[in-house]
């Protein structure tokens, strides 16, 4: 898969200064900003997205402007890299998002992605998580990249072992009821 990594701090969205990170062949990865809340309360009050990763309890626009200030913002500042908004090029518009993240109940950093319903089956998934994974490998030096997935999440599982992650144990995330797959790098 080719991509390129961009990083450019003064290019502008919308008026909006935002950083692109990464161009693949169809899609552009690019931070978030609050100016995304529209995006982002309709993707994380999906009943997959619920079903799937957890409702994040975004009831409202300012709730995800919140929401995007607190996690992706504030993981860019504290750690330099986050979760991505998604961008299809050939309809300008964010799709999904997909990055990095550190979480204290995770030795690793992992990679997380997530998308509309209406992108699921195109390869956008594959496509900006294998870019994320090249990505956090040669431009920041990570060493290890796992994943965690509910358990019957069947399309992230393939999209998991597609870019080199294998099942490894199931795991208990701190506040969680239910058990959690842990996916780590196959080699």
């Amino acid at each position: 898969m080719e991509f390129e990594t961009i990083v450019w701090r003064f290019g502008k969205l919308d008026g909006v200064v935002c950083v692109k990170i990464i161009e693949t062949q169809r899609l552009v990865l690019r931070q978030m900003k609050v100016e995304d809340a529209e995006f982002i309360f309709e993707l994380v009050n999906e009943a997959a997205f619920i079903r799937n990763i957890g409702d994040k309890g975004v009831r409202t626009l300012e709730d995800a402007r919140a929401y995007i200030l607190n996690g992706p913002v504030a993981s860019y500042e504290k750690f330099g890299f986050g979760l991505y908004l998604v961008e299809w090029k050939e309809m300008a518009t964010p799709i999904g998002i997909c990055g990095l993240l550190k979480r204290d109940s995770l030795e690793d950093v992992d990679i997380g992605f997530a998308f509309l319903e209406k992108f699921w089956g195109k390869g956008f998934a594959y496509e900006s998580a294998a870019a994320v994974i090249e990505y956090g490998r040669s431009t920041l030096g990570l060493k290890r990249i796992v994943a965690i997935t509910s358990p019957d999440n069947e399309g992230s599982i393939r999209v998991l072992g597609k870019i080199g992650l294998r099942f490894e144990k199931m795991i208990r995330m701190p506040g969680s009821d239910e058990d959690t797959r842990l996916f780590v790098p196959s080699a």
